[in-house]
């Protein structure tokens, strides 16, 4: 006999493969996924062509208290950027510990 499988999972950010589309945020039906971006050029391009920009993700974090571990957000990313972990979900002391920051904060800017 086997042991069921954890309830509650966890959801992994991949930051380098976030475009910061907001498809995940929007597909959520707890609306419990934040995410902040902002533009930036990008550099490099041949002499003669049109600007282009890239969004570059500042802050992404999870509301545990309001997800449903309903998975959609994963099934929604169209670029894998999301993925489950077999970690059971932590307990959090406080209505703030339950709301994780997924994005690590660069000291350079």
């Amino acid at each position: 006999m086997s042991l069921p499988e954890p309830s509650h999972r966890w959801i992994r950010l991949i930051e380098p493969a976030c475009t910061s589309c907001m498809i995940c945020a929007r597909e959520c039906p707890s609306w419990c996924i934040s995410i902040d971006s902002h533009t930036e050029p990008v550099e490099g391009l041949l002499a003669g062509a049109r600007e282009r920009t890239r969004n570059v993700l500042e802050r992404f974090a999870i509301d545990w208290s309001l997800c449903m571990y309903c998975g959609i957000c994963v099934d929604e990313c169209p670029y894998d950027a999301l993925e489950w972990v077999s970690d059971v979900t932590q307990p959090g002391s406080s209505s703030a510990a339950l709301v994780e920051e997924m994005v690590e904060k660069s000291t350079s800017r």
